[in-house]
């Protein structure tokens, strides 16, 4: 996902050599995690790779103050829950600095981010409550298989890649599951 992710991104920006990941440090997991596959996506991609790291908002100012002064051609920031309720901020952040900026979930798109791709937290959240009826209706907990999202989601704010001057290639935004205009 990181890497699809990363490459997606890169489509509209397709001059980009210096990108930008933002991680959050607190979820060590998952950020070296993520580290560590969009350091192997950076380089098999031929560009440079930034990582900053972000656990509170003034980290996040941070991180795109830096992101200016590096000069860093676009941002990638790596799913996390505290970063989904700063959305609002990333994509006032991204767009007075005019950085294209890839999400994880759509809801960043919503609030004027440029891209998503990721897992549908709509269909999560569906599944989670088609559990919940099966423990409620009887069912042990241990018995229900563990899942994973299946539905994976494209969206692209075109309205947002206009104000930062990106032309969306047609091949990106007809494979897009939605674009916001």
């Amino acid at each position: 996902m990181v890497a699809k992710r990363l490459a997606l991104l890169h489509e509209p920006v397709p001059g980009a050599a210096r990108l930008a990941a933002l991680i959050n440090p607190t979820d060590a997991t998952r950020a070296d995690a993520v580290r560590s596959e969009v350091q192997a996506a950076a380089h098999t991609m031929g560009v440079q790779l930034q990582i900053l790291n972000a656990s509170t908002s003034r980290d996040i100012d941070a991180a795109f103050a830096a992101l200016v002064r590096e000069r860093a051609d676009a941002l990638f920031v790596g799913p996390d829950a505290f970063f989904n309720t700063r959305r609002v901020q990333f994509a006032t952040m991204a767009a007075h600095h005019s950085i294209p900026t890839a999400f994880a979930v759509r809801e960043y798109i919503d609030a004027g981010g440029l891209m998503s791709y990721g897992a549908s937290l709509t269909d999560m959240f569906r599944q989670t409550g088609v559990y919940t009826g099966r423990i409620l209706k009887g069912a042990k907990p241990a018995d229900l298989p563990v899942l994973q999202s299946t539905k994976l989601e494209l969206v692209i704010n075109a309205q947002t890649a206009r104000m930062l001057g990106l032309t969306v290639p047609s091949s990106l935004l007809s494979v897009a599951d939605e674009v916001i205009e």
